[in-house]
């Protein structure tokens, strides 16, 4: 049996998918705990018939994004900033022939938040410190790469004042219990490079008009990427992968959790686990190779504050 065949028919409703025995078998054998998911199954049921973003998604890719996330212990509530589901409308599959191998449809993304990154971090008991920052303008000054410092450091004290000044970077670190540090800065101009360069729906050059308020309000619904939501937040979740990835310990739960981060999951063919799909819906702007573009639904669920600002729109199943 394939894949495409063990999905789902997109007109189904998640209530009633979530009720057909390859589903219940897939939550139960990846949690392991038949209490634990009937309670997972009656919280995700009651965020989707609330939410008509993930209504209009593909059953499978709802479920196994929350799964998921459930499986690696991370909170759905958009107030962590844990992890959170994004639908994304893909576009049509074509052969050579140019006959339709998949219809257009919309799918939920897992993508994790900058928070979900230090709490897996923090649970592998090896970080004496691990920590990511917005630099403002004069706060730090002569930094060394191969040293790994500024040679000033003057951070801001007074909160109000230090969100009102330009952001100029981004720093990250961690030190083990081992004494071994290491420090990751980036200037604003690299890490705007980064998110034009790695995520398909986002433009440097947009931006900029979207911060000036040339975009007209009826386009704003286009600008609902995770960078134009809250670049500050994507750009420490990108200091933290980067800085983690390269030089951090990396357990089996955290690069589970890394590989999949921006993937669209879907459950196998026999309902007993997940798999990623093709890594083309990816907004997280941190793959290092040029995915299709693509094209979001109007209604997305992005970083809630402090991330974004659309918190009714994110799944939130710890609240219900």
């Amino acid at each position: 049996m394939t894949m495409a065949k063990a999905m789902q028919p997109q007109k189904m409703r998640f209530s009633q998918a979530i009720q057909t025995p390859m589903y219940k078998n897939l939550v139960n054998n990846t949690l392991g705990d038949p209490a634990r998911g009937a309670r997972f199954i009656a919280n995700i049921t009651s965020a989707v018939a609330v939410n008509p973003a993930l209504q209009e998604c593909n059953p499978g890719t709802i479920l196994a994004g929350a799964l998921l996330g459930e499986s690696l212990l991370l909170q759905p509530s958009p107030q962590l900033g844990q992890f959170y589901l994004v639908p994304f409308k893909s576009k049509a599959k074509r052969d050579r022939q140019g006959n339709v191998i998949e219809p257009a449809s919309v799918k939920a993304q897992f993508v994790l938040g900058y928070k979900g990154y230090i709490q897996l971090a923090l649970r592998t008991g090896q970080y004496k410190r691990l920590n990511v920052l917005e630099v403002k303008a004069g706060e730090l000054s002569g930094w060394d790469p191969f040293e790994e410092r500024f040679h000033e450091m003057h951070f801001i004290e007074d909160f109000e004042k230090r969100a009102a000044m330009p952001t100029v970077g981004y720093i990250a670190h961690f030190e083990y219990i081992n004494g071994f540090e290491k420090t990751l800065y980036w200037t604003a101009d690299q890490m705007m490079a980064h998110a034009d360069k790695y995520s398909q729906a986002f433009s440097a050059a947009a931006y900029k008009k979207l911060l000036n308020g040339e975009i007209p309000q009826d386009e704003l619904w286009k600008y609902s990427s995770f960078w134009y939501k809250n670049f500050d937040g994507m750009s420490k979740k990108t200091m933290l992968r980067q800085l983690i990835s390269k030089w951090g310990i990396m357990t089996a739960e955290m690069t589970t959790a890394y590989e999949r981060d921006g993937r669209v999951m879907m459950p196998d063919s026999t309902g007993s686990g997940l798999l990623p799909e093709a890594a083309e819906y990816a907004d997280a702007g941190q793959s290092e190779q040029e995915p299709p573009k693509i094209e979001r639904t109007a209604k997305t669920m992005d970083l809630p504050e402090p991330e974004a600002d659309a918190v009714e729109e994110a799944v939130d199943l710890a609240a219900l």
